[in-house]
């Protein structure tokens, strides 16, 4: 009997063990790609389309064969819009799931609550959504606008062609919008604007009531001068605060705003009839004409099967991060992190305005800044654009604590924040 349960457990191991060996070899056989976006709680409304869009890119590339000669493998989890559970979320990827490298993040709250865990355990993440700059991590490269080529812009063409003099500066209450209005309001004071021109106000994720703070905003704009607001409102919040600008009576001609965080696909879910002529600030827009675009919003609509169903800019820098992705690892030949990191410096792939996308030595890309006026369709009609493509700059010439820092993650220095006068790297390098 003891010899029978002995061949049983010595069975069950050998079977055990074989299993594991059997799931080692087909996870071995294809390569895993991390999809970290938040497909429940307030930024949903944003997060999940980012998420499909992956998808998309994944199906699309194992069409063409894959990647070095295996299939790619999408792992999908839900961080909930709860920022501690994306750093969670990015361990379990990393040491559980072994993912090679993972898409994520909206806010810069939870890219800040990944980034410990990515550096930790050297993972690398691309990051496709406009953030304040002031940040150049080895492990994250950044496809979205930094303030250089977003908040910067959208505020120059306010005051040279709307002639505006007061500035509404209202954000949720997190790190982007602040850093990005600390940003904004050094150079509107460097601009020659009065303290007393300038209004910052907050309000938390999922703010709703939005009464009091129009009527604040009107009461602001009622001094006679032409007022902007520029918003960094993000998630469903835009929702209500749109609503009450209309309930309000508050047109785009009597104060303007323009938004950092409101896109397509945000607006697919209001009447946009009031909010014609107010504007919104991206490196993308679906109205853009190229036959790179045509082309990828009918991919887009087929995959998703809904005719009605919108592109972003965010959608873009995914795109752009992905095909970059693919394109050094295949320079690399390899999927580990720090040689796909360096075979990303200098890489260039096709944007989707027709041009082409840069990937700088600081982990920033270089690419057109657009300016577009909203439609009663929910599309935005181009106003304004750049000549050219704009570098993004990870550290802002307008704050006196960054003025002097560049990243450069080539081998000339391999740092994230070299001072230029002081000639040391203050944070992280490798």
């Amino acid at each position: 009997m003891k010899r029978n349960i002995l061949k049983s457990t010595l069975a069950a191991a050998v079977t055990a063990a074989s299993m594991m060996s059997a799931m080692q070899a087909l996870a071995e056989e294809t390569i895993k790609v991390g999809v970290l976006h938040s497909l429940s709680g307030t930024m949903a409304i944003s997060e999940t389309t980012l998420k499909d869009t992956v998808l998309m890119l994944v199906e699309e590339q194992n069409k063409k064969g894959g990647l070095l000669g295996k299939k790619l493998e999408p792992v999908v989890v839900d961080p909930a819009s709860n920022w501690p559970l994306f750093a969670e979320k990015t361990r379990e990827l990393i040491e559980k799931e072994g993912v090679d490298v993972i898409f994520g993040c909206w806010t810069s709250v939870s890219r800040k609550s990944a980034l410990p865990v990515l550096e930790e355990l050297n993972g690398l993440m691309f990051y496709p959504v406009q953030y304040e700059g002031e940040e150049s991590s080895k492990n994250v490269f950044y496809t979205g606008a930094s303030p250089n080529q977003q908040a910067i812009p959208a505020v120059d063409y306010l005051m040279n062609d709307l002639d505006v003099k007061r500035w509404v500066l209202a954000g949720t209450d997190y790190v982007y919008p602040r850093t990005t209005n600390k940003i904004l309001e050094a150079y509107l004071k460097a601009k020659g604007v009065k303290a007393e021109d300038i209004m910052i106000d907050y309000t938390p994720f999922g703010h709703s009531d939005w009464q009091s703070k129009v009527a604040d905003i009107k009461k602001f704009g009622s001094a006679g001068k032409k007022t902007a607001v520029v918003s960094t409102i993000n998630g469903d919040a835009n929702v209500p605060f749109y609503k009450e600008l209309s309930n309000q009576g508050v047109s785009a001609e009597d104060i303007p705003v323009v938004a950092f965080s409101v896109g397509e696909e945000e607006l697919s879910g209001f009447d946009t009839k009031p909010l014609v002529g107010h504007l919104a600030a991206w490196n993308y827009f679906q109205s853009v004409e190229s036959d790179a675009n045509d082309a990828f919003i009918k991919q887009w609509k087929s995959y998703i099967g809904d005719d009605k169903r919108v592109t972003n800019d965010p959608m873009e820098a995914t795109y752009i991060g992905f095909n970059m992705w693919v394109k050094a690892v295949e320079k690399a030949k390899s999927t580990a992190t720090d040689d796909v990191e360096q075979a990303m410096l200098g890489i260039s792939t096709p944007n989707l305005s027709g041009g082409v996308a840069v990937m700088n030595k600081n982990h920033h890309l270089s690419k057109p800044v657009l300016i577009g006026e909203i439609q009663d369709d929910g599309q935005f009609s181009i106003v304004w654009e750049t000549d050219g493509l704009v570098k993004g700059d990870a550290w802002s010439d307008y704050l006196e604590s960054s003025k002097n820092l560049v990243a450069d993650w080539s081998s000339a220095l391999k740092c994230g924040s070299y001072d230029i006068v002081t000639k040391t790297c203050k944070g992280a390098s490798y």
